[in-house]
């Protein structure tokens, strides 16, 4: 119930502090020192939100769609990628942690190149991939391999924290009834990595989205929102409440992501309570 309102809450507290500083703002923003530490708060920034609304509702191009649809359109386009990119971004993160916690040594030589993997600009690295894909893959299968570039990383650190999680004391006891690694691992290892993996999760659907997004707008991939944003902004000026619907989107989009994880955790984590329970 608190997860659920928070969502709600959140969005409010956003849009109060949106309204706000448009309210008490500068137009032409804060300057200090000669450098701009505030937006500028006029309509062609910062377009109040009902605006936004009422232009979701409009057609896109006369004669055309609502925005809202175009933008819809783009995002499921875009959660597929998502998704995708999600799906082997945890899968490969996974394999790692557990590859990791059961060899010291690829821990050692390993982790600190997972580390490394994030420092690369990914606006850098994205027309490198769509380059080394070339005509092997689709284009959306490029941008995927982007977005799970992101998701990977969390997954890795917080399995791997949560495969190393157990006492000693429970590791013994495992070895008192002659239970090998890969019984360990299930039995022990992995209920106790579930508080860490979850969080983990959730974070690596926000990098994916985020990566998607990025990787559709680097490689000029058509029907997602990534490139619908760099569309809408080239009417900025004349238009700029179409602008923030296609953000609008992308905003909801990772929160969308973010909620698909935590609906997959309420079960599991309530089965994992009731299973401590019983065992007590």
């Amino acid at each position: 119930m608190r997860r659920a309102l928070a969502v709600p809450l959140g969005v409010l507290a956003v849009a109060v502090l949106w309204e706000g500083y448009k309210a008490v703002g500068d137009p032409a923003g804060t300057v200090l020192f000669g450098t701009r530490v505030l937006p500028r708060a006029d309509d062609l920034s910062m377009p109040h939100l009902w605006t936004v609304g009422q232009r979701l509702g409009r057609p896109e191009l006369a004669g055309g769609d609502p925005v809202w649809q175009v933008v819809l359109r783009a995002c499921l386009f875009t959660l597929g990628i998502t998704a995708a990119g999600f799906l082997i971004g945890a899968l490969v993160g996974l394999l790692l942690a557990v590859a990791m916690q059961r060899f010291r040594i690829v821990e050692r030589g390993l982790l600190p190149y997972v580390i490394l993997s994030q420092t690369v600009p990914l606006v850098a690295l994205a027309p490198l991939v769509a380059g080394w894909g070339g005509t092997l893959m689709p284009a959306w299968a490029t941008v995927a391999v982007i977005a799970a570039y992101l998701a990977f990383f969390p997954v890795a650190v917080g399995m791997l924290r949560g495969l190393q999680s157990p006492s000693a004391g429970g590791v013994e006891l495992m070895h008192s009834y002659a239970a090998g690694w890969w019984r360990t691992l299930v039995k022990l290892r992995f209920p106790a990595a579930l508080p860490y993996l979850f969080p983990a999760l959730r974070l690596a659907g926000a990098a994916a989205v985020v990566g998607a997004v990025v990787g559709e707008i680097s490689t000029g991939t058509r029907g997602g929102i990534g490139r619908l944003i760099i569309e809408y902004s080239r009417e900025a000026t004349s238009d700029p409440a179409k602008v923030y619907t296609a953000m609008l989107g992308a905003a909801l989009l990772g929160l969308l992501v973010a909620g698909a994880v935590s609906l997959l955790e309420m079960p599991l984590m309530r089965h994992r309570r009731h299973v401590e329970v019983v065992t007590l």
